[in-house]
């Protein structure tokens, strides 16, 4: 890893910080490959349990960075089709990452910063940040963030902000549900460690089935397979082996053999 992006781990909790604020933490070709290979890394690491994405600065992320957009500027369609796939492949590494996601925002987020955090699991917001899908102002679309962050604010409220690039609150960005909580600054990192906290006691492998069940369901019809599929899940949890020892311990009334 460069100085772009700094890991680290404590306990059973992996950090990953964005660490460019001289760019407000804006991305490029380095920067999306880091992400992608610490996403890959600490999803397949067993010793970690949550993952906590931040960042350094004034900034959470200004989208791409003004060095990579000049270098674009001048690119093919197949050199764009090339780079545009390395975005999406890094956005579909942390939203399919088996371990949950919390994003830690301390200031504005931007155009493609827009697609890190809604690609998160959760997002605990600083009242101070303001929020903006900037890209039709540079005569571009919102179009690979756009699975993500669609599924976070729903359809109607993009509709409005992907096509009047408007700057948003970060009361705003909670009452359309882009963001789950708003706190002072003084209790971002609280609030964040309640979350780990609660992540942290649940069962493993069920917070990583949960994962995929979101994945599974989510925005699909509710059909015979569907109801299948979720069916197999519950009889498949309830036998193995953090299914049994959950409700065992439950009933016994001590604490499960993962805490």
């Amino acid at each position: 890893m460069s100085q772009a992006i700094r890991i680290s781990t404590q306990g059973q909790v992996a950090t990953v910080v964005l660490s460019r604020p001289e760019v407000r933490n804006a991305f490029n070709d380095e920067v999306i490959a880091e992400l992608t290979q610490a996403f890959v890394q600490l999803g397949n690491q067993a010793d970690v349990r949550a993952i906590v994405l931040m960042a350094e600065g004034p900034a959470f992320c200004a989208g791409a960075d003004l060095n990579w957009m000049r270098r674009m500027a001048d690119y093919t369609r197949d050199e764009n089709l090339a780079d545009a796939e390395k975005l999406a492949f890094m956005l579909r590494t942390l939203y399919e990452c088996p371990k949950p996601v919390i994003a830690r925002v301390q200031g504005d987020v931007v155009a493609g910063g827009m697609g890190l955090v809604a690609a998160c699991d959760m997002v605990v917001s600083v009242d101070t940040a303001h929020y903006c899908l900037s890209e039709v102002r540079l005569g571009l679309i919102p179009a690979t963030i756009s699975p993500y962050v669609i599924r976070a604010m729903g359809a109607r409220a993009s509709h409005r902000y992907f096509l009047t690039a408007e700057r948003f609150s970060a009361a705003e960005a909670q009452r359309i549900g882009f963001v789950h909580e708003v706190v002072p600054a003084d209790q971002l990192d609280a609030r964040v460690g309640e979350l780990v906290a609660a992540l942290i006691g649940a069962s493993p492998n069920a917070v990583r089935e949960c994962k995929k069940l979101l994945h599974d369901v989510a925005g699909r019809d509710i059909t015979r397979l569907l109801i299948e599929r979720t069916v197999e899940g519950i009889a498949d949890i309830r036998a193995s082996d953090e299914g049994k020892e959950g409700v065992q311990s439950f009933l016994q009334k001590r604490k499960p053999n993962w805490l």
